[in-house]
């Protein structure tokens, strides 16, 4: 997911068809899309890149209801894309579509948009979030170079939330935060407590809001990084719809840079 606003040209809506679905864990499915919509999809080279996906619901007369979701992968070749969805029961709309999503299904969406590369050129990496970021974190694991070094933190509510990341290069570690409360501070007091990496260190840190708010104090207020050498924002704030948290944005509340 993605929280990024700038004006631009209206990006085309495409529709593509559910080809297959898989339960990653017990909250999170990844759902493949392809079929002759793929061919109006324009690839970008970022590892965050996010699509806004159009939902319709049940209510007579309704409009559709857009979501921001980040591509976790795109094989060019099979025509496809994959998309992984945080579930939580009948929690939201996104998720329990992706629950019950079945080959043949169809969805529109818009874009991609995104912002982020790994930086091949620093010294050290370090992703951060929660289960929000796991697929951005995921296919930026992927993007490294194999001598790459860093670390991968991600913040889960329980174990079985855990899922294997094969893509992390030898050199980076991969550390998961099982956090059942989802404490706010929980990931920058592992940041303030971590041996910090000589050299460049380029950051991907995303999640929920108010928890990438204390990951800005240390990344800023503490280890006085560049900010062109981290890419922060919120996906998601607890407590908060999804369209109350997108209108939040324009809002102090709602600022995190």
């Amino acid at each position: 997911m993605s929280s990024r606003t700038s004006a631009r040209a209206p990006r085309p809506t495409i529709e593509l068809e559910v080809v297959a679905t898989e339960r990653l864990s017990p909250h999170l499915v990844r759902v493949i899309f392809g079929g002759p919509g793929f061919a109006q999809f324009e690839d970008r080279p970022e590892t965050d890149k996010y699509v806004k996906l159009r939902f319709t619901t049940r209510e007579p007369e309704s409009l559709p209801v857009t979501r921001t979701y980040t591509v976790r992968r795109v094989d060019a070749a099979a025509g496809t894309l994959a998309i992984d969805f945080v579930v939580h029961g009948d929690e939201g709309l996104a998720g329990p579509w992706a629950a019950g999503a079945r080959p043949g299904d169809r969805l529109s969406l818009m874009g991609p948009g995104g912002g982020y590369s790994p930086d091949t050129g620093a010294d050290a990496h370090l992703l951060v979030g929660d289960l929000s970021a796991l697929p951005a974190i995921a296919a930026a694991l992927e993007a490294l170079p194999p001598d790459a070094r860093g670390r991968a933190i991600v913040q889960v509510d329980d174990d079985r939330a855990i899922v294997p990341l094969p893509e992390a290069p030898n050199g980076v570690d991969v550390e998961w935060i099982v956090d059942p409360a989802h404490e706010v501070d929980a990931l920058a007091t592992v940041l303030r407590q971590l041996d910090w990496p000589a050299g460049t260190v380029q950051v991907f840190a995303h999640g929920e809001r108010e928890s990438m708010k204390a990951v800005r104090r240390v990344l800023f207020d503490e280890r006085g990084l560049d900010r062109a050498h981290v890419s922060l924002s919120g996906y998601w704030a607890r407590g908060r719809t999804e369209d109350r948290f997108q209108a939040e944005k324009r809002e102090p509340i709602g600022q995190i840079l």
